[in-house]
């Protein structure tokens, strides 16, 4: 599959670079963390995973099982001695921080919960990083809600003010602060480089999370239930999981030749015509599933953004990277994904092949 439109340089993802690299990644049994955990591999790093146990049935960690190819801890960020005594164990060379309580719904239920697993565990992560010597790159993954978001019509830079209405945006916020408070303080003279990095609304096959848009159009599909959709209305920057992984493995390529010059916070989004309404999602999936019903409800209990953008313009300009499939190609294969899996296919190879047709897609020097 090709993109619509538009030349790009390609991401280079350096396979010879991660090559018998010793690769931490927490949160490794969510949806990033599990295409993540799997990309590295096939690349030849030696990944370790650190996480609490999958929290939906099915799980795209337990679909490709992952746990035959990597070093799987399960655990709680939380646990500062558990995370200390694994670092300590395998003496990574790059860290991937994507462990987190990744939902804004279940964050007004669980406010406590959400910023010990968002602020404190990246304070956990951070502080066990600064004692172990063999780390060279740290990329802390926030989200693109940690923005103060005025819900304007352009989007937001990496310089922009931070903030967050709700607790889980709040809480990533805050992230982002910790990480840029212990970079300031413990790093600036260590070999150790810390990036954050802040992605759109990410899409793709394996997700199964509570309140989350194309795993509630799933689930619509298979039960044949009529579909709550919260906010019809509102803009978000999709992007198929793929392309911010490509922008996390890119960053530390560059952090690990550059050190402190990249030691910075990153958006890696879609393309500005990428940015779409949620119905627009809804409507590509009838297309797909005629019998699809879904309806809006009267009023909703908590506040959401209605709109939100990204300006990628600093990862265009500094790491050479851009999106790769437009919004069309990352729902079809997504879908492909999912009906793939419930028709029992082998989901590792089909995941793989994705992976290979991202890269080989990303190579090309142009997209018709």
């Amino acid at each position: 599959m090709a993109v619509k439109s538009g030349t790009m340089e390609s991401v280079v993802i350096d396979k010879t670079f991660w090559q018998n690299k010793s690769v931490l990644i927490t949160g490794h049994t969510g949806f990033k963390g599990s295409w993540l955990s799997l990309w590295l591999t096939q690349l030849g790093a030696k990944v370790t995973g650190y996480a609490l146990a999958p929290n939906t049935t099915p799980s795209i960690y337990e679909a490709l099982e992952l746990k035959t190819i990597i070093n799987s801890a399960m655990a709680d960020i939380s646990d500062l001695s558990r995370l200390s005594e694994l670092v300590n164990q395998t003496q990574p060379d790059v860290v991937f921080h994507l462990a987190a309580q990744s939902l804004v719904k279940p964050s007004y239920l669980d406010p406590v919960g959400t910023y010990q697993t968002n602020v404190m565990g990246t304070v956990n992560l951070l502080e066990t990083v600064r004692h172990c010597p063999s780390v060279q790159a740290v990329v802390v993954v926030t989200s693109d809600k940690c923005y103060e978001n005025h819900e304007w019509s352009w989007p937001y830079r990496e310089n922009d003010r931070l903030g967050g209405h709700d607790p889980y945006s709040n809480s990533k916020g805050c992230a982002e602060l910790v990480t840029s408070a212990y970079r300031q303080s413990f790093f600036m003279a260590n070999k150790t480089a810390i990036a954050s990095a802040r992605a759109g609304n990410v899409i793709g096959g394996g997700d199964w999370s509570e309140y989350r848009l194309i795993p509630d159009l799933i689930k619509a599909n298979q039960t044949g239930h009529s579909l709550e959709i919260r906010h019809p209305g509102a803009i978000r920057p999709w992007q198929h999981v793929l392309e911010p992984l490509s922008g996390y493995l890119l960053l530390a390529q560059h952090m690990v030749e550059r050190g402190a010059e990249v030691a910075d916070a990153w958006n890696f989004g879609p393309a500005m015509e990428d940015t779409k309404p949620v119905d627009y999602i809804v409507e590509f999936a009838q297309q797909r599933w005629p019998s699809l019903d879904w309806f809006a409800p009267q009023h909703n209990e908590h506040h959401e953004a209605s709109i939100l953008m990204l300006d990628c313009s600093k990862a265009r300009q500094q790491l050479d990277w851009q999106p790769v499939w437009h919004i069309d190609d990352a729902l079809s294969l997504t879908f492909d994904w999912y009906d793939a899996f419930y028709s029992g296919k082998p989901m590792r190879e089909i995941s793989l092949q994705q992976i290979q047709q991202f890269v080989q897609d990303s190579n090309a020097s142009s997209i018709t």
